[in-house]
């Protein structure tokens, strides 16, 4: 009988395991594009609903202030929301009577901005411009007249072989009257313009109303819907997204609004005909992302060249522009609210273009609003972390991330950037310890696991041994004054969390023996990671930015077959460096006590430079390593060497005081040149 020639095969098959469909990566994958697909379909066809519904969202986060205020006026809730309702709808028929207004003059004055249009284009014929224009549509008609002649010489119809053709018969006129419409009809036809603006108006401020009055209610609802197995932390995270939304809009429409009064009064006193209708109409442009700016001066200058004769006018409307919006884009608006509105360019560009197709030109207008909106809450519900990810403008990676993924990539210009970007915030030292040994980190964790391979390895060593040579020049120093990129960088990370700490490792003491600053003072010894070597690199960098001597022993010359061979020359104190992965690190006690065998007068430092590993928590595992001191850091590896040079004085003068003793003598009693033997 053939047997089964697979060990693991069993002999009674085991019953099928049924996978739910939300299981399978297909169906992980098809599920969110099915609901993502039907919410746009949802927003597209019930846009009548739901623009109303977002503008009223948005007109919360602004009069939110406005009804707190009034309630810690003593006013009641309801009392409180109306006013600040009706406050709100009289400024909006105050602002459309006006622009109503203003369009009604403007029309009324078109035919005689037409003739100046006119004459201006008659003056430009005669120019060069004008010529240049006439040359170039002579060029065109002799094309197209020769083309004309071609097609008419070819396609002339051949003569009738029946004889001339008849005459056409002649055509009777026929005239069709309308009826004349009835008053409803005319009423209709009147009132249809504004009946849907009217409509809309209406559903925004019922709508509003109801947020405003179930506030609470309807944060209680958004709270289990994001989760409320940590009702705390959901509610601090809720609150304070209403709060930055609620300040970022209100002082966004006020800067709006004070952009929209200086426009209309330049515009005014440049003579420009209804400054208000163009003040109005460049606030609201700026909402626009891009190309608000733009839309909003094109009118006024097309304006101003149709009422002035000449091109003074124009010319001034045009240095307004030029002169105010960078300004208030530049200057002005990172002093109010930060440099950008926490998105990022592409996704300004992205929601402008998305909003613009699904609600047309309203959603132009509520396009950073809305995707503002949703960035805030990705940063505060973890539920909703991808929408942070996808429109904000903080990195996809922490820096540390970054980092491994550069030297993972073999990019060593990449590197040297993202290291020069980051050390505009922080010091040398910091940026090492906190960056590069946790990217270090994420490589030796990688190796333990099989997923590298012996080039990858290659390539990570010589990435990071070029990054450390290209930083040995640069001073461990904090810098004053850091660069906005840099903060950008350094606090983008999990949670604004920072990338690193500003301040460097503790300076060396104020006066360094002799015997400290020989070369090999200091051994930095190398596990037997992969990237041991760089990291004991690194320490002997910062060592002897300090004025320590020290030397860098790869992990083969400590090795069992060669230990005997080595010759530990001026050492007075060992560091050993291992990102040896969790679990019994019998090769770093095993070299341990050979290096103790091999120099016992030498103080042994074990570095085990892995945070999160389970024999950091465990004394008596630390213990039986054999080491004089164990450190987790490159932070806590200097300090524990500079701890060491400062005792080193102490500890001799304590010897010195304690062999005077025995020989029946004090310190005191010696003679001056017994002390100067000494």
């Amino acid at each position: 009988m053939a047997r089964n020639s697979s060990p693991e095969a069993p002999l009674i098959p085991p019953r099928p395991t049924r996978i739910a469909a939300a299981e399978t990566p297909k169906a992980a994958l098809a599920s969110p594009i099915v609901i993502a697909g039907v919410i746009v379909a949802a927003l597209y066809f019930g846009r009548e609903i739901f623009i109303p519904i977002a503008i009223a969202v948005l007109f919360s986060f602004v009069l939110g202030p406005l009804v707190d205020l009034l309630r810690r006026l003593r006013l009641g809730r309801i009392m409180a929301v109306a006013i600040a309702v009706a406050t709100a709808l009289g400024i909006v028929a105050a602002l459309s009577t006006l622009i109503g207004v203003q369009v009604a003059d403007l029309a009324g004055d078109v035919p005689r901005y037409r003739e100046t249009i006119e004459r201006k284009v008659e003056g430009l014929k005669g120019s060069a411009v004008g010529r240049a224009t006439d040359y170039v549509a002579n060029i065109g008609r002799a094309i197209h007249q020769a083309g004309s002649e071609g097609d008419a010489a070819g396609n002339k119809p051949a003569p009738s072989a029946s004889g001339p053709e008849k005459p056409d018969e002649k055509a009777v006129l026929v005239e069709m009257r309308e009826r004349p419409p009835g008053p409803i009809e005319t009423a209709g036809t009147l009132l249809a313009p504004v009946i849907k603006p009217l409509a809309t108006t209406g559903i925004v401020f019922v709508v509003l109303l109801f947020i405003l009055m179930q506030k609470e209610d309807l944060r209680d609802r958004m709270i289990r819907l994001a989760g409320s197995s940590d009702l705390h932390r959901t509610t601090v995270a809720m609150d304070d997204a209403a709060r930055r939304l609620s300040r970022y809009f209100v002082v966004q429409l006020a800067l709006n609004a004070g952009f929209g009064v200086v426009i209309g009064a330049g515009l005014y006193l440049i003579g420009v005909p209804n400054p208000v209708l163009w003040g109005i109409f460049s606030a609201l442009m700026r909402f626009v992302p891009y190309v608000g700016a733009f839309l909003s001066a094109l009118f006024p200058l097309a304006l101003a060249a149709a009422v002035d004769p000449g091109w003074n006018m124009a010319v001034a409307t045009a240095i307004l522009f030029v002169v105010l919006e960078p300004i208030v884009g530049h200057i002005i608006e990172p002093m109010l609210y930060g440099q950008s509105t926490g998105l990022s360019p592409f996704a300004v560009l992205v929601s402008a273009l998305f909003w613009t197709w699904l609600w047309g030109p309203v959603g132009l207008l509520l396009s950073t609003p809305l995707t503002v909106c949703l960035v805030v809450l990705g940063r505060h519900v973890d539920r909703l972390e991808f929408l942070d990810v996808l429109f904000g403008d903080r990195p996809a990676l922490t820096p540390v991330e970054n980092f491994y993924q550069r030297i993972l990539a073999d990019d060593p210009e990449e590197v040297q950037e993202h290291a020069d970007l980051i050390l505009q915030e922080c010091s040398l030292s910091a940026y090492y310890d906190e960056v590069v040994m946790r990217g270090l980190e994420l490589a030796a964790r990688d190796a333990a696991r099989g997923v590298l391979t012996p080039e990858q390895k290659t390539a990570i060593r010589a990435s990071v041994t070029e990054l450390v040579a290209e930083l040995s020049a640069r001073s461990d120093e904090t810098p004053e004054a850091p660069a906005a990129a840099a903060h950008r960088l350094v606090t983008g990370g999990e949670r604004n969390a920072p990338a690193c700490g500003r301040e460097p490792i503790t300076p060396a003491p104020g006066s360094l023996g002799e015997a400290w600053r020989r070369e090999g003072a200091v051994l930095c010894v190398a596990g037997r990671g992969f990237v041991d070597g760089a990291a004991a690199t690194i320490l002997a960098q910062l060592l002897e930015k300090r004025g320590i001597g020290t030397r860098i022993v790869p992990f083969s010359d400590v090795a069992r077959a060669r230990i005997d061979a080595f010759d530990p020359g001026p050492a007075r104190i060992a560091c050993i460096i291992s990102l040896a992965i969790s679990g019994e690190p019998t090769h770093l006690r095993r070299l341990v006590e050979r290096l103790r065998r091999r120099m016992p007068q030498v103080r042994i430092v074990a570095g085990l430079w892995q945070a999160d590993d389970e024999i950091l928590e465990d004394a008596a595992r630390l213990a039986a390593l054999g080491a004089d001191e164990n450190v987790i850091s490159l932070r806590t590896t200097v300090e524990a060497v500079l701890a060491a040079i400062e005792a080193e004085p102490r500890a001799l003068s304590s010897g010195r005081v304690a062999a005077l003793s025995a020989n029946g003598r004090s310190e005191p009693d010696r003679a001056p040149s017994d002390l100067a033997g000494a």
